[in-house]
């Protein structure tokens, strides 16, 4: 950290801001870092700026090796302060990676990751940890490192850090696929029989993952054991080959991917039929708007592939006459009450394809604020229209920078403790999301806004605020 400060000729006096720890030494004082970086001028000429970039490079990997040491630190400290209050061990730390999440902005997951390397360059690999706070390496490629070897028992995974050697310059110049290939062989030559059976173990962890890509695309992914997933390559590859040489227009990419989906759903084009949580204004369905809506489990999709996708075109009008009337009276009848409910009926517009069927959901949304109409029950648990409620007006997990799927609808505040079965009680979360919540320390309160909001406060008594995204045809905040 030294040797960076003196490239970029920063002051090393100026980076501490006065604040002491419990021992009276000079701690890192971030506002005075950022107003310092803020200050720095660009270089005039192209040498000096590759330098500065170099320089604030190695800087950001410095950066990274202390928040791994303040990491480990706080992990041990709510550790010691849980075992005071009484906690059982078995349960000292569970949240420690979620706050770490939430102080980094990064998802619950993330966190707990983020902790686990942590843990590793601290406490097994010191040389990978002095290459990381020197510059050596990066982050993501002290990660490569932590996770090659996470198979090794701590005395191998010393072992092969020392014989790496990263704080030597062993890595200057190797790419990722370098880093991997030398941390792998080190590790087999330490315990070939743990990191066979990693290989073997591997095939446990088999999955099929979905997320949004641009223009209304999503990207299906598989983890698959080799033998599987060349198999499955080498079978579309063949069925590409045979149309393009009997004169198929589709490129090759096209035709592996169309071949994908047919045979997996057994059905051309993939679809028998969808039921929709699609959230649009009743201009853009009904009138052509350019508002985008929302389609529940993929995030925002333009107009037009909306209403195409529900056949709102001139062959539906007939069809959607009905709904025109039924969302004037229910905008009209609600502007001037404050709440009101989901109108749950389906209405089915004309089939555009015989195999083809779309049922339409209508949710109807407050004029004045955008936020769904609310909906009230007696029950502690939430009754299925009423999670379904949450689940479209939350889309995705509601911990703040956590984008996981809802799984769980639960109490902001909490039954037991006077918490009322309500939308505006009501949050959906992901299921590590809501057991970190019922850890000692966790508080959630409602904050007043016209956009459902929530406040949480981890045991270190820090406050993070998350909105509901905003619905089509109104803006709003979306998290903290």
């Amino acid at each position: 950290m030294e040797k960076i400060r003196e490239r970029q000729g920063v002051d090393p006096g100026s980076i501490a801001s006065g604040v002491g720890n419990e021992a009276g030494e000079s701690v890192l004082g971030v506002p005075a870092l950022i107003a310092l970086l803020g200050g720095i001028r660009l270089g005039s000429s192209s040498v000096q700026l590759i330098d500065q970039l170099r320089g604030l490079e190695d800087m950001k990997s410095a950066i990274a090796g202390v928040q791994a040491r303040a990491a480990v630190a706080f992990d041990l400290a709510q550790r010691r302060e849980q075992a005071l209050a009484g906690v059982p061990s078995s349960e000292q730390g569970q949240s420690s990676g979620a706050q770490i999440a939430l102080a980094r902005r990064e998802s619950p997951s993330r966190g707990s990751r983020l902790l686990g390397l942590a843990n590793a360059l601290v406490t097994e690999m010191p040389r990978t940890m002095a290459a990381l706070e020197s510059g050596q390496l990066n982050e993501w490629r002290a990660t490569l490192l932590v996770k090659e070897t996470a198979c090794l028992s701590v005395e191998d995974r010393r072992s092969v850090d020392e014989e790496l050697a990263a704080d030597m310059g062993t890595f200057e110049g190797a790419g990722d696929k370098a880093i991997i290939a030398a941390a792998k062989a080190a590790a087999y030559r330490r315990d070939p029989r743990s990191v066979a059976q990693r290989a073997t173990q591997a095939a446990t962890g088999r999955m099929v993952s979905l997320r949004p890509a641009q223009d209304a695309m999503t990207y299906l992914t598989a983890l698959l054991p080799v033998a599987q997933g060349v198999a499955i390559w080498a079978a579309l590859s063949r069925k590409a080959d045979s149309s393009r040489s009997g004169g198929e227009s589709r490129t090759r990419a096209q035709v592996m991917a169309d071949a994908l989906v047919e045979r997996v759903t057994g059905r051309r084009g993939g679809i028998a039929g969808v039921d929709l949580e699609l959230i649009m204004t009743d201009r853009t369905l009904l009138q052509g708007d350019s508002e985008p809506a929302r389609l529940k489990g993929y995030g925002i999709v333009p107009a037009a592939w909306a209403r195409a996708l529900v056949g709102a075109g001139e062959a539906a009008s007939e069809a959607v006459g009905e709904m025109t009337r039924a969302a004037n009276e229910g905008h009209a009848a609600r502007a001037s009450e404050p709440g009101g409910r989901v109108l749950p009926r389906r209405t089915a517009p004309p089939a555009q394809d015989a195999e083809f069927n779309v049922w339409v959901r209508r949710l109807y949304t407050a004029p004045s604020s955008g936020e769904l109409l609310t909906m009230d029950s007696k029950a502690r648990l939430f009754p299925p229209r009423l999670r379904r409620f949450v689940e479209v007006r939350d889309d995705i997990c509601r911990t703040p920078y956590c984008d996981a799927p809802i799984r769980h609808i639960d109490h902001v505040v909490p039954w037991h403790s006077g918490g009322t079965t309500t939308v505006g009680n009501g949050a959906g979360l992901c299921e590590a999301c809501n057991h970190t919540k019922e850890n000692p320390g966790w508080m959630a309160k409602q904050v007043s806004g016209e956009v459902h909001t929530l406040e949480v406060r981890t045991p270190t008594g820090h406050g993070y605020r998350s909105s509901a995204p905003p619905l089509p045809g109104h803006s709003g905040p979306q998290g903290s």
